[in-house]
């Protein structure tokens, strides 16, 4: 049974998937194609690039039902509309860690995280002890390399 719980996500990481789900849906007749050449080579039970092909072809398929999937469950949310003293999904939260250095993350989907650019899943630990909190609030995060300590200094929604 399919679930219908919402995926929360930016209108950046929507678009982003719109565009991953158009180019793979483009490149389908591709495959048919590279599947109808390969074929034509004979023996199918020793034929490397139709196997290829066919693995392809299950990759794109499933990729594409994930992608459907999610793009029809996805609740937008334009950070610019929120405000508050909570930190909340799409929120970008300014963090003083444990040798007072700032560090700034965007709290987004799952599918959108990044951490090289500041983007965090609110399902990572750090995303869910960040849900709720305020500004001058400390946080403890147990990550694989120990435990982390921030400070809030600060919450925007951009």
């Amino acid at each position: 049974m399919a679930s219908v719980e919402k995926v929360p996500m930016l209108a950046e990481g929507y678009e982003k998937m719109s565009a991953q789900l158009s180019a793979l849906k483009a490149e389908r007749p591709l495959i048919v194609d590279a599947i109808e050449e390969a074929r034509a080579h004979g023996d199918l039970s020793e034929n490397a690039e139709y196997h290829a092909a066919k693995e392809r072809q299950g990759q794109v398929e499933a990729t594409i039902g994930d992608l459907e999937d999610k793009l029809s469950r996805a609740q937008v949310i334009d950070p610019t509309t929120l405000s508050g003293d909570r930190i909340v999904f799409g929120a970008t939260v300014t963090l003083a860690d444990e040798d007072e250095k700032p560090v700034k993350y965007q709290i987004v989907g799952q599918a959108e995280a990044d951490a090289k650019v500041g983007k965090i899943s609110y399902n990572s630990p750090l995303g869910r002890a960040l849900i709720g909190r305020r500004v001058d609030d400390e946080i403890e995060v147990t990550v694989p390399s120990g435990d982390k300590y921030y400070l809030v200094t600060k919450i925007e929604f951009l």
